[in-house]
């Protein structure tokens, strides 16, 4: 019996020890991501002018009416042209059927880079983590489950970085600086509502199609993304986008406040995996 006992409690310490052993190393790996994400944010934010010029409609007279349009809602002339936003947002991620609330904050730098931060999740299932891009050198998706449980670590693979590009020059709606043809952006329009942009700087990406209505204002989007998020996990182009739900004006920007993303965008297999109302803009 003392022998059982002792090998009873020989085995609980061995698991008390393994599992605080794991915690530490969670944790530890964890607080690098943070470390290595801020990194990548402090970079991108030195990207930011301090004294930017600032918008004429001059400078976009010669595009196609369509492009005139978006950038007479979404530029006051005057504006100092910042290409920099962060970016402060709460809603909701849909994965798997289970809508999960989320808030994040970003810094988003086309044709630079981007860094989201979120948290997601209620009850016994939260996580936190980051995806980013840094052009040229790096991107990930990694989050952990309590902060201790890695739940998701893709890092530094072409085909990640590709999907991280498209992603990037999607969200060039929220910098409408950063559409303009002195930031690299190619418009033609499509039809009297449809506009295709290309960004030739951003390699490996197809054009963004953007849908506005009388005013100016982006309703829609979508691309071909380079995307594994099918049934059988396999890179490739499909559609990509969603709707956008509301607009306001910050520090001269007119931009998407309010808006639905999702995978297959278009398609019947569509269903929004994203949905989110942005609470606070610093360009």
């Amino acid at each position: 019996m003392a022998l059982a006992m002792g090998l009873l409690k020989t085995v609980g310490s061995v698991v008390l020890i393994a599992g605080v052993t794991g915690v530490a190393i969670g944790l530890w790996g964890s607080a690098r991501d943070v470390r290595n994400t801020q990194a990548v944010w402090n970079a991108l934010l030195t990207q930011r002018e301090s004294a930017p010029e600032s918008f004429d409609p001059v400078m976009v007279a010669d595009l196609p009416e369509i492009a005139q349009r978006y950038f007479g809602n979404a530029i006051a002339p005057g504006t100092p042209l910042h290409r920099v936003a962060r970016l402060e947002m709460e809603g909701s991620l849909i994965l798997n059927g289970r809508e999960m609330p989320m808030h994040a904050d970003q810094i988003l730098a086309p044709a630079h880079g981007f860094v989201w931060r979120a948290r997601a999740g209620s009850g016994a299932v939260r996580f936190s983590g980051s995806d980013g891009y840094r052009a040229g050198q790096t991107s990930w998706t990694r989050f952990w489950l309590w902060g201790v449980l890695p739940v998701a670590r893709v890092a530094d693979t072409e085909d990640h970085a590709r999907a991280a590009a498209a992603r990037m020059v999607m969200e060039t709606v929220w910098v409408p600086a950063t559409l303009l043809p002195q930031s690299g952006a190619v418009w033609t329009q499509t039809g009297p509502d449809q506009a295709e942009v290309r960004f030739p700087e951003v390699p490996g990406v197809e054009p963004v199609h953007l849908t506005l209505d009388a005013s100016g204002q982006v309703v829609e989007m979508r691309t071909l993304r380079w995307s594994d998020a099918n049934p059988d996990r396999t890179y490739r182009l499909q559609p990509f986008g969603g709707r956008m739900l509301a607009h306001d004006t910050h520090q001269g920007f007119t931009i998407p406040t309010a808006m639905e993303i999702g995978n297959l965008y278009g398609m019947p297999d569509y269903v929004p995996f994203f949905r989110a109302r942005i609470t606070r803009v610093a360009f």
